[in-house]
């Protein structure tokens, strides 16, 4: 019986722990994050990176769809530098008022 209830309460803890661990924004348009969260690899994994970030779907695809791996790479690490970018700009504009789960197709802006 104290097998299960320490086991209870580890969970419990556990659970705490990660959501005062939760992340509470995207990385890219800083609007609270939804149900749905992927991780971008700020510099991609071919290049040699391994942290990663919480971004919203379409904030992910758009980035993507915007910047190969060697421009991501290279320069567009920095959030600030990636905000910048005319198309991110506009991006970013347009998506402000949005939902955190809003979803929309995502073109190539090449």
């Amino acid at each position: 019986m104290v097998g299960r209830v320490k086991r209870k309460a580890g969970l419990v803890a556990a659970a705490e722990r990660i959501e005062r661990a939760a992340p509470l924004s995207c990385a890219l348009c800083d609007r609270p994050l939804g149900v749905k969260v992927e991780w971008h690899h700020p510099v991609p994994k071919s290049e040699g990176g391994r942290e990663t970030v919480p971004v919203h779907p379409i904030c992910h695809r758009t980035i993507h769809a915007t910047f190969s791996n060697t421009e991501l790479a290279r320069g567009f690490a920095d959030f600030a530098v990636l905000r910048a970018q005319p198309e991110m700009a506009r991006f970013l504009r347009w998506i402000a008022g949005k939902p955190a789960d809003f979803h929309a197709p995502t073109r190539g802006a090449r």
